[in-house]
């Protein structure tokens, strides 16, 4: 529910209240002595989604943006009229959804002041790294939730379906400005930790399984990003608490943007590569996610003649989003397709050794190494390990499973096999 207070210019005062009567509105009048142009001050309660047909059938009789239009929330409202008026609206218009002009607002108020942004993330980039360079899931996850990339992402979108240019711009900027502060905080920061020695060495970096999980990005990762920036509009539009819907849009970017800054300081490009992809799919498709959302959902600018200009830039961005995030998607279905292939040959590897090892001796484990590229990585070394009885001798094996290994993988490989001895309890 929203209380509503609006100055009432001169001349205008019966149609605004024949507009209110006319509604189904309790409302109260006070005179305005303040000698200015405006005669008297409104005050009346409404639902939420009543807020923006009230405010526009306000503006069609002479409310305009020079007079004063109060918009606060409303906890409580007693009055038989009032549940009349929600009744009416929750058949007409969705309960849930805010007006543009709280929505504008909102998105304001999301994008914070350059120095705190800039300092938020800075911190935040510089969290992630460590939670990366640590390997740990837990500090990751804490850096997200003090990263202020949602404001940046809501902003631009609304810009464009309001057409308020000076809102989109502003959008745009704070998320190149954002994304490049902290690959660059994450570099200083890592080479820092490389050179002075913080953690035990590392010849690389992608050993570490945390860094390892954005340096090749799949379609799965696309899906997260569309996902969070749904949920971002959805939590925008419903004016309920976008806080947890940030970690989430912040578990998109940060963590990437950091692995970047991680393979810059240990020299490892391919790692600066996938990740850099992860990072702008991301940003992309958070923002498509966004903008589709909020046009979906009917929000248009103020004036019925501009919105012809936010329809035109609308579909441009839209598809100007699409189009890159296809081209991107050519890596992403390199990395899923190097997948499905990895995972098809050690399985056809496994199944190869294990119907080669007969009795007494059995396979405890095979391990397939890969060369170290971005995608498409082959096969490079097989490890495997066998169990025999005390005193069995070892079978002769080693050219077999080369053969096996080499059949599977398509390509010549390094066979190693380990013999251990299994004892068993009675």
């Amino acid at each position: 529910m929203r209380l509503v207070q609006i100055t009432i210019p001169a001349g205008k005062r019966e149609a605004v209240l024949g507009t209110l009567d006319d509604e189904g509105i309790d409302y109260v009048v006070s005179d305005e002595t303040s000698g200015r142009e405006y005669t008297a001050v409104v005050s009346f309660p409404l639902p939420t989604n009543a807020l923006e047909p009230v405010l526009d059938d306000l503006r069609d009789v002479g409310i305009d943006d020079d007079a004063y239009t109060v918009v606060v929330d409303a906890n409580t409202v007693i009055s038989r009229r009032f549940e009349q008026l929600q009744e009416k609206y929750a058949e007409e218009e969705d309960e849930d959804r805010i007006a543009r002009e709280e929505l504008t607002t909102k998105a304001r108020d999301l994008a914070p002041s350059l120095p705190i942004y800039a300092l938020m993330t800075i911190i935040s980039a510089v969290i992630a790294t460590a939670g990366l360079l640590l390997d740990s899931p837990a500090v990751v996850v804490g850096s997200m939730v003090i990263a202020p990339l949602i404001g940046p992402a809501m902003t631009a979108n609304v810009g464009t379906v309001v057409d308020d240019h000076d809102l989109f711009v502003r959008g745009v900027k704070l998320q190149v400005f954002g994304l490049g502060l902290a690959i660059a905080s994450a570099t200083v920061f890592a080479l820092f930790v490389r050179y002075a020695n913080v953690i035990p060495p590392l010849a690389d970096v992608t050993a570490v399984g945390q860094v390892r999980e954005r340096v090749a990005p799949d379609f799965l990762s696309l899906v997260v990003a569309l996902g969070a920036g749904a949920a971002g509009v959805l939590s925008l539009t419903s004016g309920v608490s976008t806080a947890l819907v940030g970690v989430m849009i912040a578990v998109a970017l940060i963590p990437p943007a950091a692995t970047v800054g991680i393979g810059i300081a240990w020299g490892q490009p391919l790692v600066s590569l996938g990740s850099t992809v992860l990072v702008l799919v991301n940003v992309l498709s958070i923002n498509l996610a966004v903008l589709v959302g909020l046009w979906y959902q009917g929000y248009r600018p103020e004036h019925w003649f501009r919105e012809g200009n936010a329809r035109s830039a609308t579909i441009t961005r839209i598809g100007v989003l699409v189009l890159s995030i296809l081209v991107l998607s050519a890596f992403l279905g390199g990395v899923t397709l190097d997948s499905f292939q990895r995972a098809t040959t050690e399985s056809d590897i496994r199944e190869g050794v294990e119907g080669t090892v007969e009795s007494p001796a059995r396979v405890l484990s095979v391990e397939v190494e890969y060369t170290n590229t971005a995608i498409f990585q082959q096969p490079r070394r097989v490890v495997v390990t066998v169990g025999l009885p005390p005193g069995t001798p070892q079978p002769s094996l080693l050219d077999r499973l080369d053969a096996v290994a080499d059949d599977a993988a398509g390509r010549d490989v390094i066979t190693e096999i380990h013999y251990v001895t299994v004892e068993r309890a009675a």
